[in-house]
């Protein structure tokens, strides 16, 4: 393991792929690994590719690789792809559509099976998103699943975040009920050489001049109000980031360069306005908690007998005993048993 460290602080791809695979897999031996090279991490910008099905996020991401490989930049890819129901893996859909950065040597792409976790990321894409930052790419793009309205997770993740619209698809309005504006740090309407493109990107432009000025203000600092961190910054004098709608064409490389200018742009505000240190402490306070929330889970079920959580649904389903009291009862029960 300590040679494969030092490989990949070295930038070795086949070392990088060969940890992201025992990060996938969970392997016991994943943990000192990444704790070895968490210091050499933090310098990578993580771009985030989110958006319903059908918009072209793959194109998308094909295209704006394209374009930091010619500016001299390591890109590493991370593809989440839904979970094959017979073989448990990753579909590698998204990889057919990025056959022309195959023979690049400075691009890594990666694809990662959801395995039933929701928010169009696979539990592990953290921590694959380390292993690649430690190699030293530059930048890390990585594309949700484009599960639709689940896809909030990703701006836990990403430092800058893209949702890709298309027209025609009426996703104007399942924009809103999904969130999506509020996650977006730059709004894409790709495909945008199809009829209703302009209709797309004025619905979009008016849905963000409705939004409040102390909403914009949340925008800014939205990592935290989907988990319900207390925003602070909701002072009218702060800085305010309002996404830019970018036309794109994704296949043909059109408005490409106007996308990674506003990409630009937005780090260049996070960076100017001091906002990285607190964006980074709540992406570390979010992860923590669920870290510990999932390890809490994995200690209980593996103290508690099988018997009990039979019985316990048995009691549920007989109806004397509702859900919240049944979670009430679980944990004293484990108190009890940790405690004894």
């Amino acid at each position: 393991m300590d040679d494969l460290i030092t490989a990949i602080l070295n930038g070795s791809r086949r070392a990088v792929a060969r940890l992201i695979t025992y990060v996938s897999d969970e392997s016991p031996q994943v943990a000192p690994a990444l704790m070895a090279l968490y210091p050499h991490t933090g310098k990578a910008w993580v771009i985030g590719v989110t958006g319903a099905p059908g918009t072209g996020k793959s194109s998308l991401v094909n295209g704006i690789a394209k374009a930091y490989r010619a500016q001299n930049l390591l890109v590493g890819i991370i593809a989440v792809d839904p979970t094959s129901p017979f073989t448990g893996g990753a579909i590698l859909g998204d990889r057919i559509r990025m056959r022309d950065l195959s023979g690049d040597s400075g691009v890594f792409i990666r694809s990662m099976a959801t395995r039933g976790s929701l928010g169009g990321l696979a539990r592990t894409t953290r921590d694959a998103i380390r292993v690649l930052d430690a190699a030293g790419f530059d930048i890390i793009l990585v594309e949700t699943v484009g599960a639709g309205q689940s896809e909030v997770d990703i701006v836990r993740t990403a430092h800058t975040t893209l949702v890709v619209e298309a027209p025609g698809l009426g996703d104007e309005v399942q924009a809103i009920k999904a969130g999506i504006l509020e996650i977006a740090d730059v709004l894409v309407v790709n495909k945008a050489d199809r009829p209703g493109a302009q209709k797309t990107v004025s619905a979009l432009r008016m849905m963000l001049d409705i939004g409040h000025p102390a909403s914009r203000t949340r925008m800014t600092a939205h990592h935290g109000q989907l988990v319900a961190i207390e925003n602070t910054h909701t002072h009218t004098d702060e800085p305010m980031w309002i996404p830019p709608v970018i036309q794109t064409v994704a296949t043909d490389e059109k408005g490409i360069a106007e996308l990674i200018g506003a990409i630009q742009q937005h780090r260049e505000f996070i960076q100017a306005g001091n906002l990285s240190v607190a964006l980074e402490r709540q992406r570390i306070e979010i992860e923590l908690h669920e870290r510990l929330r999932e390890a809490l889970i994995q200690r209980l079920l593996q103290t508690t007998p099988p018997d009990y959580f039979m019985g316990i649904i048995d009691q549920i389903q007989q109806r004397q005993l509702d859900p919240q009291n049944a979670v009430t009862a679980i944990l004293a029960n484990y108190e009890q048993m940790i405690s004894s």
